[in-house]
C-alpha cells in the first residue's frame, strides 16, 4: 500500500498537512512513485492564478494509456479491467481483461490512424455506453488525439455546437443506442448535426441496434469493417504532461457551453490519487460508477482513475428503471459489486419504490457507497444508509466539478467521520476557503460563504478551449487569486464543509449542470415569446427542476396556452435535449426588473420554490406590480 493512501483519520490529517505545507514535494513524490514516465519533469508546479496559468510536471513526458493499461499487463493481464452490463438483462455481460483491453485499444487506435487521425486532432465521440466508447477514449489518448465526448442524450444542435467549437475532424457514433425500452437514433442525430459542421471529414459508425440509417459514401465508415484488418500493436504517442488530453463541455451561465480542457500529466496523477483515497479501493474489489462516460464522472471514475489504479470497473448501458426498479440491485448481485457510486437523483427515485426491489436481491457484497452530481438531501442519505448499506457501508458524499477534474471534498471511505448532507473534509492537496460578498476570506473555522480554492491542484482545468479570457472571467475574476466554484458552502466548527448549492445562474437537474441563459435563449426564439426567465426549484426526485416564466408578444396573447406550452417544451427538448426541458411554464404579463432592466431572478426563484413571504424590498423595482400577479398565478 502506498504511503499516500490514508489508512486512518490520523494518516489523512498527516497527509493533508504535508500536502499544504510542501505541495510540490508531496505531488512529486506521489507522481514519481506511482506512474510510468518517459521523461521526468523539470519543475513540479508553475502557477499564476491571476492569469490564470497553471502547469504541473512541466517538461515531463508520458502516455496516460501506458499507465492505464500497459503497466498492468505483466502481473495483472488476465485480471478483469471492464465488466460490461448490457441494457437487456437477458444479454450476457462481458468481462474484458487488461490484456484484451490492450488489444482493443490498440486496434481502435490504429483504425483512427488509418482514417487519417493524428496527434492533436480533435475527435468527437457521440456514442452509447458500450465498451467501444471506452476503447475509443483510450485510443484517442494512445495516439495523442484530443477526445471530446458528447453525452448521447444531447440534441443535434447541442452536438453541432460542440463539434464546431472544437473543430473536430472526426465523429465516432453508432447506428443507435439502447436506453431502457427506447432506442436513440444516434447516427440520424449526428447526420443532422454534421450538416452544420464543415470541419468534419470522417464518421465512424458502430453497429449496435441494427437501426436503419442514412449513409454518406466516402465520409461514413463501419466500425466493424474498418477495425477488422488493424494490428493489435500500436506504440503509445509521447505526450508532454501539459498536452491536451480531452475537452469536455459543461453548461455555463451565459449561453454557449464551455469546453473545459484537461491535460495529460496532472489529470492522470490526481484521478488516480483521489480514486484510491476516497473509495479505499482494494485489489479484488468490483467497482461500479453508474454515470455515463459523457460526463466528467465517467471520464475520471469509470475510465482513467480506476484503470490507472488497475481496478475492475463496471460499465452499465441501461437505466435504473428497466426492466423494473430493481435493476441496480440485480446488477450488484450479479457482479458482486463492492463499491457503488451513483447520483442522489437515482437514490431518491429508488427510495420511492417498494423496498422489496432492494430486499429481493443479495447486495451483501457492498462495502462502500458513494454519491455524486449534487448535494444529497438528508432523507435520501438516510435511506441509502439504512436500506442499501444496512448501516454498515460508509457513504462518501463527493463534491467536485467538470472544471476540477477530480473529487475535491469528500469523506475517505471508512476513515472520515460522516455527517448526512456534509461533504466533510478536503482531500490532501485541496485548499478550500469561504469568501464573503466583499471578497474577504471568512477567517473563523465556522462560517458560510462562496466556496473558493486558493491553491492549484494537479487536475485543475487549464482553460476553456479557444477562449482563455472567458476562463479567467468565469472562474478567477470574482475573487482574484482564487478559483471560484460557483457554489456556496457552510463550514462547521470541526472544519466539515456542506455545499449549499449554486450561487450563479446554473441549475443542477438530476446531476446535470444546465445553464439558464442557454435555455432562455431557446425559449426566446419562439415567435410568440417576448422574454423568458428560467430558474430552478426543488424537485423530490431530480433535486431541482426547471421553472420558466414567459411573457408573450402583444399580437399573440390570444394563442392557446396549452399549445404554446407544448411548443416551447418541444423547442427546448429538440434544441438542447430532453434534460433541459422546463417542468413548469408560467405565462405572465411582465417580469420583475430593476430600473437598469435586469431581471430579478432572486424573486422568481422564491416564487418557483413557494417561498412567498420573504421577497425583501421590491419598491425599487421598475414594475413591482408584476410580482403580485406572478405570485397569484404561481403553478
Amino acid at each position: 500500500m502506498s504511503r499516500f493512501i490514508a489508512n486512518n483519520f490520523s494518516e489523512y490529517l498527516d497527509l493533508y498537512q504535508e500536502s499544504v505545507e510542501r505541495p510540490e514535494e508531496f505531488w512529486s513524490q506521489f507522481a514519481s512513485s506511482e506512474f510510468l514516465w518517459k521523461r521526468p519533469w523539470d519543475s513540479v508546479l508553475e502557477h499564476d492564478l491571476s492569469e490564470p496559468s497553471v502547469s504541473w510536471f512541466k517538461g515531463a513526458q508520458l502516455n496516460i494509456t501506458e499507465n492505464c493499461i500497459d503497466r498492468h499487463l505483466e502481473h495483472n493481464g488476465e485480471k478483469t479491467a471492464i465488466i460490461f452490463e448490457p441494457n437487456d438483462q437477458n444479454d450476457e455481460p462481458l468481462h474484458i481483461t487488461y490484456a484484451e483491453l490492450a488489444i482493443q485499444v490498440n486496434k481502435t487506435a490504429n483504425m483512427l490512424k488509418s482514417l487519417g487521425a493524428n496527434k492533436g486532432d480533435r475527435i468527437c465521440l457521440y456514442m452509447p455506453m458500450v465498451p467501444e466508447l471506452a476503447f475509443a477514449v483510450l485510443a484517442c489518448a494512445r495516439i495523442g488525439a484530443i477526445h471530446s465526448v458528447v453525452f448521447a442524450g444531447f440534441s443535434s444542435k447541442s452536438l453541432s455546437d460542440r463539434i464546431n467549437d472544437a473543430s473536430c475532424k472526426f465523429v465516432l457514433t453508432a447506428d443507435g443506442g439502447y436506453r431502457g425500452a427506447k432506442i436513440t437514433p444516434l447516427k440520424n442525430i449526428a447526420d443532422d448535426a454534421i450538416k452544420q459542421c464543415p470541419c468534419v471529414e470522417k464518421v465512424l459508425v458502430l453497429k449496435r441496434t441494427n437501426s436503419e440509417i442514412q449513409w454518406t459514401s466516402g465520409r461514413d465508415f463501419w466500425w466493424h469493417e474498418t477495425i477488422e484488418q488493424q494490428s493489435e500493436h500500436c506504440p503509445a504517442e509521447t505526450m508532454d504532461a501539459e498536452d491536451h488530453l480531452f475537452i469536455l463541455y459543461t453548461s455555463g451561465s451565459t449561453g454557449q457551453p464551455k469546453g473545459m480542457v484537461h491535460t495529460c500529466g496532472g489529470y492522470m496523477v490526481y484521478t488516480n490519487f483521489s480514486f484510491r483515497n476516497v473509495f479505499q479501493y482494494k485489489a479484488n474489489d468490483v467497482y461500479w460508477c453508474t454515470a455515463d462516460i459523457g460526463w466528467i464522472t465517467g471520464h475520471s471514475y469509470i475510465v482513467y482513475g480506476p484503470l490507472s489504479a488497475g481496478a475492475t470497473t463496471l460499465m452499465f448501458e441501461g437505466v435504473p428503471s428497466y426492466p423494473d426498479m430493481g435493476r441496480f440491485w440485480q446488477v450488484v448481485e450479479r457482479h458482486k459489486v463492492n463499491i457503488l457510486y451513483t447520483a442522489p437523483t437515482a437514490i431518491r427515485a429508488l427510495a420511492q419504490c417498494d423496498l422489496s426491489f432492494v430486499t429481493n436481491a443479495d447486495i451483501s457484497s457492498l462495502r462502500i457507497l458513494g454519491t455524486v452530481g449534487e448535494p444529497i438531501n438528508k432523507e435520501a442519505w438516510e435511506w441509502y444508509d439504512d436500506h442499501v448499506g444496512t448501516n454498515n457501508c460508509p457513504i462518501v458524499d463527493t463534491w467536485w466539478q467538470t472544471e476540477t477534474g477530480g473529487i475535491m471534498i469528500s469523506p475517505l471511505a471508512g476513515i472520515t467521520p460522516t455527517i448526512p448532507t456534509f461533504a466533510t473534509h478536503p482531500l490532501p492537496g485541496i485548499q478550500p476557503c469561504l469568501m464573503d460578498e466583499n471578497g474577504t476570506e471568512v477567517s473563523s473555522i465556522e462560517g458560510e460563504g462562496r466556496l473558493c480554492i486558493k491553491f492549484p491542484w494537479p487536475s485543475i482545468a487549464r482553460t476553456i478551449y479557444g477562449n482563455h479570457k472567458r476562463f479567467k472571467d468565469t472562474y478567477f475574476s470574482a475573487f482574484p487569486g482564487h478559483y471560484f466554484t460557483g457554489d456556496g458552502a457552510k463550514r462547521d466548527a470541526k472544519g466539515n464543509y456542506r455545499i449549499t448549492g449554486r450561487v450563479d445562474d446554473v441549475v443542477i437537474v438530476s446531476g446535470h449542470n444546465l445553464g439558464t441563459a442557454e435555455i432562455e435563449n431557446i425559449i426566446d426564439e419562439h415567435e410568440a415569446v417576448t422574454e423568458a426567465a428560467v430558474v430552478g426549484y426543488p424537485h423530490p426526485i431530480k433535486g431541482n427542476s426547471i421553472y420558466a416564466f414567459v411573457t408573450i408578444n402583444a399580437g399573440q396573447v390570444d394563442m392557446d396556452r396549452t399549445t404554446l406550452e407544448s411548443e416551447i417544451k418541444k423547442l427546448v427538448s429538440d434544441t438542447l435535449g430532453p434534460i433541459s426541458k422546463p417542468e413548469k411554464i408560467q405565462f405572465c404579463s411582465g417580469l420583475p426588473k430593476t430600473r437598469s432592466g435586469k431581471i430579478m431572478r432572486r424573486i422568481l426563484r422564491k416564487v418557483a420554490a413557494g417561498e412567498l413571504d420573504s421577497f425583501g424590498d421590491i419598491s425599487t423595482l421598475l414594475n413591482p406590480e408584476c410580482v403580485e400577479e406572478i405570485v397569484q398565478n404561481r403553478l
